[in-house]
Formats: structure tokens, sequence, C-alpha cells
């Protein structure tokens, strides 16, 4: 009996089956709503400051700050958001490069932006794929790459500007190629040839004949970085070829030689970047979800961290023209994303914005706590441990309903940034919200990253049941009100979580998720598409075909007698509209209750501030209706 469907469209949102948003709940969420965050983009040159990402408007766009805690200047003024942009280093110019796309449908294209007059123009040909733009250090052309050759495979093109501007193929092979770093004389660029998330080789490229030579082209080694010494004499990127995480290498171009450098650190470095001067090496750790920063002494081979920042998510690691500070964006659980600025004379930080915080009061939010629970493998003769994030509420002794949050990829990993919905539904709702890095996720090693791999992949799903044991021996937590909520792959393991454990979660969240396997390899994007058959497996082959079709979520839809809110966005190219729409159809054949979102300007997920806001209430009508 397939249930009824009332629908109805509020601007370019379609809705079906979900009520009326009461009064009430706008008028609190508003000052969450309006939180907002500041993302390091780049220096400016002339010493103007930096440019910085954020949004006062409908979507995130390009500001200008001048100095610590000055007035923010929009920059651009576009209705789509801007995913990247960089600075021109060229000393006079005063413009830099954005890449933005239409609709979320990430087919992103490059514009030179010319903040003198503020005109731009676009680069690239309107259509394709295009990966954010390389400057050369003297500020005279940009690498990237793009799927314009055959709209499959990613090919690395040049474009120059100056007297005879223009484009041109510097490199055409099969897969995914992106640059990372121009040689100091603009002679070559190294470049990554990504395989899988547990390979990808390491190359340089010559600009001029195309010629390709390895540095790290290894089978089932994972290079990330490649960035050239002030000489050009070596190369410094991480790699996982001699341990369970990426550690920093250096490549010498005399021998062709490698050595391993920092080797205490034992975790996974995860970004870096040379000084102007090539003198030091910033890079930042990944320690269990946490960013450490450090600074590597080059011509002494001594490192040591910089202690001086909050625990969180550090990203964008951008030197001075001059090489005396370093720019970061640092994210935490207790404040919005901000920009400082580190001074290495006298290692201190400066704290360059300071992000709002809707009227809330910013002591209230909560900091989640790191635990480890036992899954249902063993590790030398242990039970294997699960990492997950645990946010609890502050007030009330409990016991709280449980929201068990999952993140997508599947490699990826939770990192306890902000989140002001989450501080909702800690300090408004009182739910309790967990956060697991179940197996497959990265930053533990490239072994717990396979565990999921192929015809593994419901022992990550397994993970979340362990959990669900864990919840149960919690006094603090009522077992009996658990909800489960994820994006993408995460959406793929909540529908998979509500039918294996239909009877001990109260509803579920699906955002732009899996639903069937051997649909969504056979309909996401061509560019992308085997890159996820090297996770998810090959659906060509007649055993891998008939496994994922016995575990896909709409086979198995008829399991789940609880309701399910589904979300998409009409132009997700990674998983196509219609994975939502058989599910939905699969579980309301089924007479199962069923509300679904669909934004009809969005992608793979939602990032215009209108649509995110009603989003948002929509999932706490929700969770009050059916968990609380």
């Amino acid at each position: 009996m397939t249930a009824h469907i009332e629908k109805k469209e509020i601007g370019n949102l379609v809705l079906e089956n979900i009520p009326e948003i009461p009064k009430f709940l706008n008028e609190r969420l508003t000052h969450y709503h309006n939180t907002r965050d500041a993302h390091l983009v780049d220096w400016l040159n002339k010493g103007r400051g930096l440019l910085i990402s954020t949004r006062f408007g409908e979507s995130a766009q390009l500001h200008i700050v001048e100095s610590p805690g000055a007035t923010r200047q929009q920059a651009t003024f576009f209705s789509e958001p801007i995913f990247s942009a960089s600075v021109c280093p060229a000393p006079g110019s005063n413009g830099f490069l954005l890449a933005k796309d239409v609709g979320g449908n990430e087919n992103y294209q490059l514009y030179y932006f010319n903040l003198d007059s503020g005109q731009y123009q676009m680069l690239t040909d309107g259509v394709s794929k295009h990966g954010s733009g390389l400057w050369n250090r003297q500020g005279t052309a940009i690498a990237y790459n793009s799927t314009k050759g055959n709209q499959k495979d990613h090919g690395l093109y040049l474009y120059a500007f100056g007297e005879l501007p223009g484009e041109r193929l510097l490199f055409e092979g099969e897969g995914y190629w992106y640059p990372i770093d121009w040689s100091p004389g603009g002679r070559e660029l190294t470049v990554i040839n990504y395989r899988s998330i547990n390979e990808s080789f390491l190359y340089r490229l010559d600009v001029r004949t195309g010629t390709l030579t390895p540095v790290v082209a290894k089978p089932d080694v994972a290079c990330r970085g490649g960035y050239w010494n002030a000489d050009g004499t070596e190369i410094f990127y991480s790699s996982d070829e001699f341990s369970e995480c990426r550690q920093l290498l250096r490549y010498r171009l005399a021998d062709d030689s490698e050595e391993v450098l920092a080797k205490d650190l034992p975790w996974e470095i995860e970004a870096m970047r040379f000084s102007p001067d090539g003198a030091y090496l910033a890079f930042a750790l990944n320690d269990d979800g946490i960013s450490r920063l450090y600074f590597m002494d080059v011509a002494r081979g001594t490192y040591k961290p910089f202690t001086g920042l909050p625990d969180g998510v550090i990203s964008s690691l951008r030197w001075r023209p001059d090489g005396k500070q370093l720019a970061i964006t640092v994210d935490t659980p207790q404040a919005p994303a901000d920009v400082y600025v580190i001074n290495l004379q006298d290692s201190t930080a400066c704290r360059w914005t300071y992000s709002e915080v809707g009227g809330l009061d910013p002591d209230l939010f909560i900091k989640p706590k790191l635990i480890h629970y036992p899954s249902f493998d063993l590790v030398a003769g242990e039970p294997r441990q699960i990492p997950a994030f645990y946010f609890r509420p502050a007030r009330g002794e409990g016991p709280f309903p449980v929201l068990v949050y999952i993140h997508g990829g599947p490699e990826s990993q939770y990192r306890p940034g902000f989140s002001p919905i989450f501080q909702y539904y800690l300090n408004e709702l009182g739910i309790a919200v967990i956060a697991p890095n179940v197996r497959g996720s990265t930053g533990y090693g490239k072994d717990f990253l396979k565990l999921d791999n192929g015809y593994k992949r419901e022992d990550s799903v397994k993970d979340i049941g362990k959990l669900l044991d864990w919840v149960e021996a919690q006094p603090e937590l009522d077992h009996s009100r658990v909800a489960v909520m994820g994006g993408s792959y995460g959406g793929y393991m909540v529908l998979s979580s509500m039918s294996h454990f239909n009877n001990r979660l109260r509803c579920g969240i699906d955002i732009v998720g899996i639903s069937n396997f051997v649909t969504f390899l056979e309909n996401t994007k061509s560019y992308r598409r085997n890159l996820r058959r090297v996770e998810y497996g090959d659906e060509r082959d007649p055993r891998m075909r008939r496994h994922l079709e016995r575990i896909s979520p709409t086979a198995n839809a008829h399991k789940i007698t609880n309701p399910m809110m589904i979300v998409q966005g009409l132009n997700d190219p990674r998983v196509p509209a219609s994975e939502a729409e058989q599910m939905l159809h699969a579980i309301r054949k089924n007479g199962g209750e069923a509300w679904y979102l669909l934004a009809k300007d969005e992608g793979h997920g939602f990032r215009k501030k209108a649509n995110r806001d009603y989003y948002n209430k929509a999932v706490i009508l929700f969770l009050q209706r059916y968990l609380l």
C-alpha cells in the first residue's frame, strides 16, 4: 500500500509530507542560523591584508580584512557561493583567481577578478568541471585540471596571461590528475594521479614537453602534497609507504632518494606549506581528529609544535609574501571558524576575525569528549576500538535522547569543528550527539581505511550496532530514543542502520544518501565512477553486482517501519536525485512514513542560507515529533 503524499513548493524547495513549521521554532532558531564563520583564502599584495570567505547574505563570498579585527569589506557579490580563490602573486597585481559553479552542479569555472575595477572574466569553457587554479610563482600563468577532454578524465591545462593569453593542454592521461606546486623556475609542476584513497602517485611534469617523471609511483602507496624547496633540488610530501599513517618525506632530485622526516610523530600529516624563502616548512598533524601545527627549520631538520591555538581543525595554511607570518583557519567546537595569523619571530598567534554567534552566549557552547567503544572484531586479541566524539547536554541529568551523526565519504573523518545546529540540539532540545568514525574513516591508518572495502561494506554498519550497545550501557543516555543522521555515504549508513536496527532506532535522516550501489555507480558522474568502484566494488562484475544489490537499502526497505526524512539536491553530480526518489518509493510502497525535501538549486548538500535554514527547521520538527 503506497502512503498518501502531500506535496507543496516554497521557493526552490519541494516538500512532501512535511508539516507547517511552527512560529515558535523560528524565533529561537534564528539566533543559531545567524552565526557566521570566516575562512582564510589568501594574503593580498601591497600589504592590503587578507582575503577571506564569509557569508553576509545568501551565500559565502570573498571579503577583505585589512588588519586584525578590522571590518570585513565585501569584494564579490555573486548569487552562487565561491568555491575557492587564490591571489595573483605578481608584485604589482591586485587581482585573484576564483572558482564557482551553478546550482551545486560542481562544474566549477575559473574567473580572474580585478579588485581595482571590480571586473571579472571567465577563463574556462563554461561547461566542464575545473579544479582550483594554481598560480606560477611569477603570477603569469595558472595550471589546473579539467574534464573538457572527454568529460571523464581530468587532464592538466595551463592558462597564460600577458600579451598572448589563452589555454593549452599540458597533459592528458586516464583518471584523476591535479597540480600541486610549481618549481621555482616555472619549468616543472608536481602533479598527483589520484587512483584511490589508498593509492596516489606523485610526478614531476615538464611544462614545455609534457614529460612525466615519477617521484613516488608505487602500488598501494598514498601520497599527498609535493612542494619544492627554495632552489628546486628537493620535494617535500607525505606518504604512507613506510608506516600506517602518512609521514613527512623529502625527495632529492639529484640521487632519486627518499628520506623520512619527523619519524616520532605517530599521526597523519594533513597539510604543509613552505615559507616564501624556503627556510621554514609549516605542517599540520591530524592527532585523533584534532589538528596540531608544527614548524620545521628546513636547513637544520629540526621541528617544534606551535601551542598557542585552541584545539580544533586547522586548514588553509598561507604564508605572507615576506615570509614573516603564517595565516591559518581554526575551527573549534565552541566557536565558529576564524582566521589567525602566527608571527614566527615571537611565536604568538593573533586572531584577525571575530565571527558572530547570533547573539548567543558562547560560554554555553559544548565541547565533545573523545571516546572509544569496542566493536565486534578483535585486534591482537582485544576488541577493536572505534573512536567517536560525544557531545553531552550541559543541562539536566538525563537520560538524554541520542542523535548518532555519521559522516560521509566513506573516506572522510568526523572532525570536531563548530556546528550551530549541533549546539541547538544540545542546548535547546536536550539531545546528546555522538559522531563515530567507523571503520573506513581516514585519519587512523591505511589498514583501518580498508576495513570496509568491497565485500566488507556492512562491517561498518556493524560498528553502528556496537555503538548502540555502548549507548545502552550508559545510564545518562536513553537507549529507547535514538535517531541516526548522515549525508552522502553517511546517508547510506543511515538507511542501512534503519533496516538492520529497526527495533533499536526511533527514526532516521538521510541527506543526499546512496540507496542502491548499482544504480549509484551507473549514474554518478563519469569522472567519479572508477574512483568509487575501488571503494564500493565494480558493479560490472556479476558476483559483486549481486552483493551490492543484496546489501543496498532499496532491497531492504521493507525492514524499515520507523519514520524517515530524506533530503536531496536536484543538481547533485555525486549522488543523483534518483537515489533519493527510488528509496522514497520503496519506503512508501511498504506503507512507511517518509518526509522528503528537494532543493532545485542545490547539489551535494545545501549551501544557500534560505535553503539551509528551512532544512534545519524541518529536521528539528522531525526530531521533535519522532525522537522526543
